[in-house]
């Protein structure tokens, strides 16, 4: 918005004007941050009326939904973030692994929608964005693209996705159905680890003044939401596990950096309960761990760079995860075979069993990531770990139908079952794991020194800024701003009743 701050000022009072016209027509009404964190707070109103709107429509009521709070079908608002407890016959690990699931999000089946409209709607009620004669340009790889999209279409905007060609075809198949136009959706070379290629078409996009990009990797709106909605969400998840035995403690939030949004949810953790911050990334592409580079599947992870909204300074272990783990276990989670082995053979609940489906790719490389971290930190029965699945694993199904095809070409039986549990749940290890000194943060902050200020722009002054806690404070305090700004909107457009 600024060169690097999330500023919460008006700055284009015609543009701003035209996006209340626009929203005014369209009958959007826009919720608060606060609602967000605490969708109790939305009236009763507006509460009530969702009953009717299916949750996979492009309708304004759904940005109602854009929350943790989601019942199973996502149509009634539930009393905690959905989330599934892996046991330690699962896991091998005594700590409670606690999953919070993405898919029970509106329109994408994936939380990525919250970081979406944690980026477009400050544009809009700042004059940052006319939906007039701007479009919305959504570089990803994969799920924040697909809620730019959706979230681009509610508020009356065009939007254009941005992400790489080898991306699953689920993620397509979806977009084809959303955007304005088969043109709208761009692929660029590669696959999850081609971010670079990605930047390179959004500056060939930007020559054109009418597309705005809104790089989930450097917009502080994606921090900001995750910070306060994910971070807290996650929280009422900890205390109510804490209401029925006292003696828990929360000991580490896991997150796949990502764009590094939802690891934002560390810091509010941290702040609140002393936890630690667990970044995983992939063994193929250990950046952070190794400054290495290479090809891997666990979509959804974008790497061979630091994101510019990573707040390193803060992060305590690092922690690699590989791709061969997830693509077999996600077959283990999602075939009748491996189902069966894990009901019968491990005696694992079957409604858990059937609850693993609620697991994307990214989601399994958290979960192992928290079984490395909790064998790594001799964590107890008293420990709880936090991490999230962003999507499901109906996001998977042709990278699925690959796996098995390929790697389990001979046939997946109740013996392959068995030993992919083996190899990679129980066999999981501390290795490839760093619990960061202050060198080693500062060794992965100056990383992302190649990719802000040399191919990006970014001044050397603004990039340091980062390494201070008191940036990122800043940050977290604005949401009240923010807030009067969406009331202050609202107001203008003069609408109470979403269409």
């Amino acid at each position: 918005m600024s060169e690097l701050d999330l500023v919460p000022e008006i700055v284009d009072e015609e543009a701003r004007r035209s996006a209340v016209e626009r929203l005014r027509t369209a009958q959007v009404l826009l919720p608060t941050l606060a609602q967000l964190v605490d969708p109790s707070q939305i009236p009763d109103g507006l509460s009530a009326d969702l009953d009717a709107v299916d949750p996979d429509e492009p309708r304004a009521a759904n940005l109602f939904r854009v929350h943790w709070y989601n019942d199973a079908r996502r149509r009634r608002r539930a009393p905690l973030p959905d989330y599934v407890e892996l046991p330690e016959v699962l896991t091998g690990v005594k700590a409670r692994i606690v999953v919070a699931l993405g898919c029970r999000f509106p329109m994408i089946g994936a939380h990525k929608v919250l970081a979406a409209y944690g980026c477009l709607a400050p544009r809009l009620v700042t004059g940052r964005f006319d939906p007039a004669r701007h479009k919305a340009v959504w570089p990803s790889t994969g799920n924040y693209c697909r809620g730019g999209v959706a979230i681009s279409r509610i508020l009356g905007c065009r939007g254009v996705a941005v992400l790489p060609a080898g991306m699953s075809r689920e993620r397509f198949d979806w977009l084809q159905g959303w955007v304005a136009s088969p043109a709208d959706i761009v692929r660029t070379p590669g696959t999850e680890s081609n971010v670079k290629e990605i930047y390179d078409k959004c500056h060939e996009l930007e020559r054109d003044p009418a597309n705005v990009i809104l790089n989930q990797f450097s917009e502080f709106g994606n921090y900001l939401v995750h910070f306060h909605c994910t971070g807290r969400a996650l929280g009422a998840i900890f205390e109510d596990l804490r209401r029925r035995d006292p003696a828990l403690r929360l000991a580490a939030l896991v997150a796949a950096t990502g764009s590094a949004g939802t690891i934002a949810a560390g810091d509010y953790l941290k702040a609140q309960y002393g936890s630690k911050i667990v970044a995983v990334e992939a063994l193929e592409c250990p950046t952070m761990l190794y400054n290495g580079y290479g090809e891997h599947n666990i979509q959804g992870i974008g790497d061979k760079h630091i994101p510019l909204i990573h707040n390193v300074m803060n992060t305590d272990v690092v922690v690699g995860v590989s791709d061969r783990s997830t693509d077999a276990l996600d077959v283990l989670f999602n075939t009748e075979v491996g189902g069966r082995y894990l009901a019968t053979r491990r005696r694992i609940d079957p409604a858990l069993v059937a609850a693993l489906d609620g697991l994307g790719l990214s989601g399994i490389a958290n979960v192992l990531g928290a079984v490395k971290t909790a064998k790594h930190l001799e964590l107890g029965r008293s420990d709880v770990i936090a991490t999230v699945a962003t999507d499901s694993a109906a996001m998977y199904a042709s990278e699925r139908e690959r796996c098995l095809a390929t790697r389990f070409a001979a046939g997946f039986d109740e013996v392959t079952a068995g030993e992919v549990f083996a190899g990679h749940l129980l066999a999981a290890t501390e290795d490839h794991l760093i619990e960061l000194t202050h060198v080693d943060r500062r060794r992965i902050f100056n990383l992302g020194y190649y990719t802000w200020v040399e191919q990006q722009g970014i001044s050397l002054e603004a990039f340091d800024r980062r390494k201070d806690q008191a940036f990122w404070r800043g940050i977290q305090d604005s949401v009240g701003a923010w807030d009067r700004l969406i009331e202050d909107f609202n107001r203008e457009t003069g609408v109470d009743r979403p269409a």
